[in-house]
């Protein structure tokens, strides 16, 4: 903070005498900066990051451990193309700590740790990496090691990191040589990586170039000749590579982008390929760079819908030796995603000794441990398999761990990770509704963690993001035909099937309308009483809270599409299934038209064998135990909204109508038109929504259970539902007035 810096002589003077004693990643990058600005631009500049400077020292900021994370994360240009979010520092600590207690290493061992290697693909600021240097340093001295020994080996051979900003990868190299500034290294292995248009009009896309070689070349630094981020000086060549061989890594943590090229709305509208759009690429370019990835992605577990996260992840485990850990934050979607499939099937293959750390909060941007973002985020953990031909078992054993709030410093992610890693015996989900074993931070709950097996067929991830589970634990009983609620000591025998098995789903919303071209056969337009082909397409909350709704729309045959629309309107029917249940606003989880119609983006067809069906399906998917299950199947990622697909629908847990008598079905017509004027509240709401509890009451009795204890197991049921915030999404509620009213 000295006057004189505000002069661009001085400055220049001063970060010159710096560099010959360090920190050439910040300083030279200052230096470039400040020479092509004129004096007084610079004087300028200089007096407000002077002053700036000045306030942060005498504040105290100086010290903390994520501002130049902030700052950084404020300057990306194109964050929203790269959604490249700063992973908190407490995340950081967190992941770092669960990652390195599964590692099989004798800390006291210089030697042992000098043969490690550690990467992040996607390094940003360095958060993981600095997290997981604290971690081994920390290990290293509690066994009567020296630190300070082994940063020069630390910073040489064990961590690698790659960016495709430059600046990211210098700060990277520059808060890692902080841990021992003291110390001196040749060089690091931090490394800028090409992306976009090269000099030789090839496309290159950033560390995901490594999944074709292992040996590629980078950028240490912008501008020729290539500088080496080390920490005494510069050293050039020619052409600089990095070579990370298949196999070859004993950790890899890293907080991947999430971006998707899929994404054609809200800030990515009019762009071609978003994950590809930025540094001002072209829509060639990223038209090139998207076949690129489609080149890349053969045999990984890479899926457009995903997004660039499982391209990431997939290259983590292709570099990854057995044996090794692999730590990552993905969104949560990875759970239960159709699009995520690949990926929960590579870890149900290739990895052992998985844990899976999630955010149960009902916030908008606490849901993540990563910065500034309203997306929902999880840790995973695991080891992959020492070895590759063994034959995985048939289902293995998961732990989940559902966070109360994300850790809000240090020590409350150290006192998590430590009661994380503790041996001990844990609830397991399929043990009945009793919940999970509790975390403490101190006398303060943090959350439940508890056991899962995870079959290798169909595997998914749904014990996430949940803050009671006891309710998960009463869904997986309904999956295996087992009623068994909070309060009651043993379960009884409910017929459950998957959807798939007795129903049909209709067509995904783009083969009906807005499809490739000349491929999709009708186009939308207003509704008609006389309509040849209605459709309920979307949602509409306040018309969408009785059992029977009106087609929103109908649909018009494009000229030479006959044949196709006919094959369409085939699955035309009268139930429909929602897609994305807005569950603070939205009241049905199926809905039933009185004319044929086909289902559209909202509310997909459900056809069944026998018609009679509908009837069923209408009243079990909208009781509490319909959306419960309903819930319990859905991707969770955003706060108070459950999404299903139309392929993930086929999977969902329903009850078997198969096994109704006819007596039953007949019971279920009577019962359908009985509500079907009855208005239902938001589904948030069903606690003390009047309408849903005498429905719950009569598919009860409809299925036999008469006893008046199992009405009020499931009125408990739907209360614990909505105490869930991924159910409520932080809508304020006063439930005394709410139930005042309903019975009124």
């Amino acid at each position: 903070g000295h006057p004189v810096y505000s002069s661009k002589k001085a400055a220049l003077k001063a970060w010159s005498d710096i560099l010959k004693i360090n920190y050439w990643p910040i300083f030279d990058t200052a230096k470039e900066i400040i020479n092509i600005l004129s004096a007084g631009q610079a004087s300028s500049i200089l007096k407000t990051l002077t002053n700036a400077a000045e306030c942060i020292h005498e504040d105290g900021l100086l010290y903390e451990h994520d501002l130049t994370g902030h700052v950084f994360q404020r300057l990306i240009i194109d964050r929203k193309y790269l959604a490249a979010f700063y992973t908190l520092p407490e995340s950081a600590a967190l992941l770092a700590r669960l990652a390195v207690a599964k590692m099989n290493v004798d800390w006291s061992d210089m030697q042992a740790i000098e043969k490690l290697r550690i990467a992040d693909f996607a390094c940003g600021t360095g958060a993981l990496l600095s997290a997981v240097y604290d971690q081994i340093a920390n290990r290293h001295e509690r066994t009567g090691g020296n630190p300070e020994k082994l940063h020069k080996s630390m910073m040489e051979e064990v961590l690698y990191g790659f960016d495709v900003l430059s600046y990211a990868a210098h700060l990277t190299a520059s808060i890692l040589s902080g841990k021992e500034p003291a110390t001196i290294y040749n060089q690091s292995r931090i490394y800028t990586m090409p992306y976009g248009r090269q000099k030789d009009e090839t496309v290159k896309i950033g560390s995901l170039e490594f999944l074709d070689k292992p040996e590629q070349e980078v950028l240490f630094h912008t501008g020729p000749p290539a500088k080496q981020v080390g920490s005494k000086g510069e050293e050039t060549a020619n052409n600089p590579t990095a070579k990370v061989p298949n196999n070859s890594l004993d950790l890899v943590i890293m907080n991947p982008p999430f971006t998707r090229n899929v994404t054609r709305e809200g800030d990515y509208k009019g762009t071609f390929a978003a994950a590809f759009a930025a540094f001002g690429a072209s829509d060639q370019d990223q038209k090139d760079m998207a076949k690129r990835m489609m080149l890349l992605k053969q045999g990984t577990c890479y899926h457009a819908s995903a997004g660039m996260a499982s391209a990431f992840a997939a290259l983590a485990s292709k570099k990854l030796k057995p044996g090794g850990i692999l730590a990552l934050v993905l969104p949560l979607s990875t759970a239960n995603g159709s699009a995520w499939q690949k990926f929960r099937a590579l870890f149900a293959e290739n990895y052992i000794d998985t844990t899976v750390v999630s955010i149960a909060t009902a916030g908008s941007y606490d849901v993540a441990f990563s910065a500034d973002t309203s997306m929902a985020d999880c840790l995973i953990i695991a080891r992959k398999k020492s070895d590759p031909s063994s034959s995985p078992a048939s289902a293995s054993a998961t732990r989940f761990i559902s966070l109360l709030q994300r850790p809000v410093n240090f020590a409350a992610s150290g006192e998590i990770a430590k009661q994380l890693t503790a041996e001990k015996t844990e609830r397991k989900l399929e043990d009945g509704p009793f919940g999970g074993d509790e975390v403490f931070c101190g006398q303060e709950k943090m959350g439940e963690t508890i056991q899962a097996t995870v079959p290798k067929t169909n595997p998914a991830w749904n014990p996430v993001r949940i803050r009671d589970y006891s309710l998960p634990q009463t869904a997986c009983a309904l999956t295996q035909s087992q009623l068994w609620l909070p309060g009651k000591a043993k379960p009884l025998p409910l017929p459950m099937v998957a959807l798939g098995a007795i129903g049909e789903m209709g067509y995904y919303h783009l083969q009906i309308i807005n499809g490739p071209p000349n491929d999709a056969p009708f186009k939308r337009t207003a509704p008609s009483d006389t309509s040849t082909y209605p459709a309920l397409w979307s949602h509409n909350a306040k018309q969408e809270t009785h059992l029977i709704c009106e087609p929103d729309c109908q649909l018009l045959v494009k000229p030479g599409m006959e044949t196709k629309a006919a094959t369409v309107w085939k699955t035309a029917g009268h139930c429909h299934l929602t897609q994305d249940f807005g569950l603070g606003s939205q009241s049905l989880s199926v809905a039933f038209t009185k004319r044929k119609c086909i289902g559209g983006r909202a509310w997909p067809n459900v056809n069944f064998a026998k018609k009679s069906w509908d009837y069923a399906f209408a009243l079990w998917g909208n009781s509490t135990l319909g959306l419960l299950l309903f819930w319990w199947h859905a991707n969770r990622q955003q706060p108070g909204r459950a999404i299903i697909t139309v392929t993930t629908a086929k999977t969902l847990p329903v009850l078997d109508f198969r096994d109704l008598s006819e007596e039953q079905i007949h019971h279920a017509r009577m019962i359908f038109h009985r509500f079907k004027d009855k208005s239902f509240r938001p589904a948030y709401r069903a606690d003390v929504d009047k309408t849903r509890r005498a429905l719950d009451k009569e598919v009860l009795k409809w299925l036999g259970f008469k006893d008046e204890s199992i009405h009020e197991a499931v009125r408990g049921l739907a209360r614990k539902w909505c105490a869930e915030p991924s159910v409520h999404g932080a809508k304020q509620r006063n439930k005394d007035k709410e139930e005042e009213l309903e019975q009124k």
